[in-house]
């Protein structure tokens, strides 16, 4: 495979994507495969961007950059307008990345031939870039519409189910800004992010108890074991 990889057929794919504007979808791209992997390994939250989309009154908004809006509050208000919604962020921005660095890989692989100079290509690039992006948005905006009952219903059972239930820490660590624990579920298991209360600071393969849900941040307070039983 890596003899593939570095075979010189190979070398229109490496200077497609190393081109503006591939360039940028595949810098995006690297980043979204290192959160994941990151991600599976417990190094980071799954929703490591946090964006109060539920909150956002898009019938007020204005994405305009001119506005006194925050850019989180921009970026809510883009997602919210292109249906980006129902799904962890970190969902729609990597399926987003995808498609977009595959559109314009094509356009650049059939048409950048034909233009000439770096200089024009580059210029060229810009439209092209905010073009695909555009329709990278519209494509995934339709793809993750029937993942959102699941997310919700998912959201809404485990609310319910979590309270009082003893969850083993993931991550690293677990304190009052960053964790994640696992809850036996029965099946496949729920990851879940959670927070700590004061100095309290918990290490990978903890056992803690779920006792509060915080649901403006969609985090749970989790206490020890040992402290919930009174030991």
């Amino acid at each position: 495979m890596f003899a593939i990889l570095l075979s010189d057929k190979m070398d229109p794919f490496y200077q497609n994507i190393s081109s503006f504007p591939t360039l940028i979808y595949t810098v995006l791209l690297v980043v979204c495969v290192f959160y994941w992997a990151g991600a599976v390994l417990g190094f980071v939250d799954l929703d490591v961007i946090d964006l109060d989309l539920e909150s956002f009154d898009l019938e007020g908004a204005d994405v305009n950059p001119n506005t006194p809006h925050s850019t989180p509050d921009v970026l809510a208000g883009l997602m919210l307008r292109f249906g980006l919604v129902g799904v962890p962020v970190t969902v729609s921005l990597s399926i987003l990345v995808l498609i977009g660095w595959m559109l314009c890989y094509y356009v650049v692989h059939f048409l950048f031939g034909i233009v000439p100079g770096s200089i024009l290509k580059f210029i060229v690039g810009i439209p092209v870039f905010l073009v695909t992006l555009y329709i990278s948005a519209r494509i995934t905006g339709v793809l993750i519409r029937p993942l959102r009952p699941l997310f919700q219903k998912a959201t809404q059972e485990t609310i319910k189910q979590v309270l009082g239930q003893t969850a083993l820490v993931r991550t690293s660590r677990v304190d009052t800004e960053f964790g994640e624990a696992t809850l036996d579920d029965g099946g496949a298991g729920l990851i879940l992010k959670v927070r700590t209360t004061g100095d309290d600071r918990f290490s990978k393969g903890d056992r803690v108890v779920i006792y509060e849900k915080l649901s403006e941040q969609n985090i749970y307070r989790v206490i020890s074991e040992k402290e919930f039983l009174g030991r």
